[in-house]
């Protein structure tokens, strides 16, 4: 598959994820994924969930601006993404940067390996 198409289709599935239900996203992880939000180290499926489940607000919607993406010299694809996230009752959005490092798996699917998400402050 064109890694360009993939990080799209990746990208999408990842935040209407999050967005409905960030408990689901466990299977797009590993035991050897790691997460790193917002300086805070997390690795292991059950600890990213955690960390992504404990946030302190129920619902958000992020709104994409660039995706960009490059094959790894480990077979995967990394994937940078920009863009905001409205959270309920708040007249600003914040955004966000976040960068995701794909391996494939025998099945010819991927998960991710790396997540890095920082928001962006000006």
């Amino acid at each position: 598959m064109n890694p360009d198409t993939l990080a799209m289709a990746f990208v999408g599935l990842y935040y209407e994820t999050f967005d409905k239900s960030r408990a689901d996203l466990g299977s797009l992880y590993r035991q050897g994924s790691m997460l790193t939000f917002e300086g805070v180290k997390k690795k292991g499926v059950e600890a990213i969930v955690a960390k992504l489940t404990s946030l302190p607000f129920q619902q958000c919607q992020h709104n994409v601006s660039t995706i960009d993406c490059q094959p790894s010299g480990a077979g995967g694809i990394l994937v940078f993404v920009s863009g905001s996230l409205q959270l309920p009752g708040e007249q600003y959005p914040l955004k966000f940067s976040e960068m995701f490092h794909l391996l494939g798996i025998p099945q010819g699917s991927f998960y991710v390996l790396n997540d890095i998400f920082r928001l962006n402050y000006a």
